[in-house]
């Protein structure tokens, strides 16, 4: 290889988000965090992919505990995908009912109809590749991410609101989270982040988020009790040890 063509193939290479140590120093001690502390959620206890997916659907912009009693209620009314073809689509929002934002249940119907070939397959399952999973109507990036993740253990990385913020204070404190470019820069800092395995994935993407909903929270950044506060720009920034 010439020394030209070396010196483009370097400049095609992006540069790394983060520093490679840190990243992995980072996830070692959030995974750990995890372990000892992540929350027993029924859908944490399976990788049944429509189970993921309902319960990643109803988590939008909803509690966890308003989610919790309609996810068994839900799933008791239509065990599979192939039960929410099948029916109508106002039964679909009335098992909804509580939740609000109802165009996630329009959604997941109109889902489970293409999964299905209208209600024909009864084997019709979601795929497990991130970006086929994006192609199915109200299916977004996270969304996406999380159903690649959760239940088929692949390496997926995921952004959602709790994840953003997380990043943000402890690898770009400049990052504006409303802009394009900002989002996309968080994107590729959870990408590097992800562990070499699936299996170590499903606990790091958990992690990422119960961390965003319990410790680096919006209200509150309890930094006194982080399991990364001694890699976090943010704290150090900020004084906080």
């Amino acid at each position: 290889m010439s020394a030209r063509t070396k010196a483009r193939t370097r400049q095609a290479t992006p540069a790394p988000a983060i520093d490679v140590a840190r990243g992995r120093r980072f996830g070692a001690l959030l995974r750990r965090w995890f372990r000892a502390n992540g929350r027993d959620l029924p859908w944490r206890r399976t990788r049944d992919p429509y189970h993921i997916l309902v319960s990643e659907l109803m988590l939008q912009q909803t509690q966890v505990a308003r989610v919790v009693p309609k996810y068994a209620e839900f799933l008791a009314a239509f065990p599979t995908l192939h039960d929410v073809a099948r029916a109508r689509p106002t039964r679909v929002t009335e098992a909804w009912s509580g939740l609000g934002y109802y165009a996630r249940a329009r959604n997941l119907h109109a889902l489970a109809k293409v999964v299905t070939d209208g209600g024909r397959d009864a084997a019709g399952t979601l795929p497990p590749d991130a970006t086929a999973l994006r192609a199915l109507p109200g299916v977004g990036a996270y969304t996406a991410g999380a159903v690649s993740s959760f239940a088929y253990e692949r390496r997926a990385e995921l952004v959602d609101t709790n994840v953003a913020r997380v990043l943000k204070r402890v690898f770009a404190p400049d990052v504006n989270l409303k802009s394009g470019g900002g989002q996309k820069r968080l994107w590729s800092i959870a990408r590097e982040l992800l562990p070499r395995t699936g299996q170590a994935t499903w606990t790091h993407n958990q992690a990422l988020m119960e961390l965003g909903a319990l410790v680096c929270t919006a209200r509150v950044a309890r930094c006194g009790e982080c399991p990364v506060r001694s890699l976090c720009t943010t704290g150090r920034m900020s004084g906080e040890r």
